[in-house]
């Protein structure tokens, strides 16, 4: 061996094996396509939840028998395989899941996309629905949020209802619409809510990979109608009690 070759071979830098790859799993839920997948199959459950939700409550129109006893089917739904309230409270812990979820994943693309490249829409209707949908999202996400925890304060835990009462749900909402504050809180709220879902269900497709122009009409057309549905049967609720219609 030469000289030179030794004296280079002193000054060679040791080899390093490379950074194993990260698990399947994880690179998914690293990329802006996987936080995307998450936030439609996350929003589909709470949309789900939603509109079940909303179709057990018109039973506040039939009155307080009706009303109660779907309460408490609801508790004791998976009797008797299953004691009661269990099943209740898996699908409660699902949709908490499904809601942390949609809301770390909507704030962490949120960041990747103000660090990349804005993309451009494919048609004026495209860019007008997606531009006010990034300038409202975040916010109507924040109202929705803060209102269902007042929501679970007033109606399932009643620490904001002075007049609750366990068990007796037809009342627990005659007394808690009553109050106009309240009934004012509950009608914003439910506006702030129709608005996040149509924005989320006409982005909800495109996430999914189902972003071909012609469907772009049948889209729009879910995404308002379905929101439709949902805020203006909500806020029928508080708006026939304040008003007396429902006593």
């Amino acid at each position: 061996m030469t000289a030179t070759q030794a004296n280079t071979g002193q000054h060679r830098q040791p080899v390093h094996p490379g950074t194993p790859p990260a698990h399947p799993v994880l690179r998914f839920w690293r990329s802006a396509v996987g936080k995307k997948w998450i936030m439609a199959v996350t929003g589909i459950m709470l949309l789900g939840f939603v509109f079940a939700h909303m179709v057990g409550n018109l039973k506040i129109y039939l009155g307080a028998g009706p009303l109660n006893t779907y309460a408490e089917w609801l508790r004791n739904l998976g009797e008797p395989a299953l004691p009661r309230t269990v099943l209740l409270w898996i699908m409660r812990i699902g949709l908490i899941g499904a809601f942390f979820l949609h809301i770390v994943s909507a704030a962490q693309l949120t960041r990747m996309n103000q660090r990349a490249r804005p993309s451009k829409y494919q048609s004026p209707r495209d860019y007008a629905a997606a531009s006010f949908a990034s300038r409202t999202m975040r916010w109507t996400g924040v109202i929705v949020g803060l209102y269902l925890i007042f929501h679970l304060m007033d109606l399932t835990w009643g620490n904001a209802n002075p007049r609750y009462v366990r068990g007796d749900t037809y009342e627990n909402v005659i007394h808690s619409f009553k109050r106009v504050p309240v009934a004012i809180v509950y009608i914003l709220a439910n506006i702030a809510l129709a608005i996040h879902i149509f924005h989320g269900a006409w982005s909800m497709f495109q996430s999914l990979g189902l972003n071909n122009p012609k469907w772009n009409r049948a889209r729009r057309t879910f995404a308002m109608g379905f929101a439709t549905l949902i805020g203006v049967v909500n806020i029928s609720f508080p708006l026939m009690v304040v008003t007396g219609v429902v006593k």
